[in-house]
């Protein structure tokens, strides 16, 4: 069961790792997830499938993932979480033995 909070489309408004024009290089970058514990996200050349889970951190409400997908050709997978705040969405993401980076979301159409 996912936590209906996190239910939807998310706009990354920053990472860490990657500048906002990066992000948004082919479309404005977002995370999106479905009630039924999947969804996807896309940023840069990356787009992933992804597999979540509710949970909680420190307390707040929080989602778990593993993901799965393609960086521009080659073949990519990790892992992510993120923390819910009202409407901002605030994480990391870790590529399988690759880079790893911190983001946050505002919810809405990407």
């Amino acid at each position: 069961m996912v936590n209906p909070n996190i239910i939807g489309r998310w706009r990354i408004t920053s990472m860490t790792e990657w500048d906002q024009d990066f992000v948004d290089e082919e479309v404005p970058g977002y995370f999106e997830f479905t009630k039924d514990g999947f969804g996807e996200f896309q940023f840069g050349y990356v787009k992933c499938g992804i597999d979540c889970q509710s949970t909680e951190r420190d307390g707040q409400p929080a989602v778990e993932f593993s993901f799965e997908g393609m960086d521009e050709m080659t073949h990519t997978s990790g892992r992510g979480w993120a923390v819910i705040d009202g409407n901002r969405l605030e994480g990391m993401i870790f590529f399988y033995q690759g880079d790893e980076s911190g983001f946050t979301a505002k919810r809405g159409r990407a």
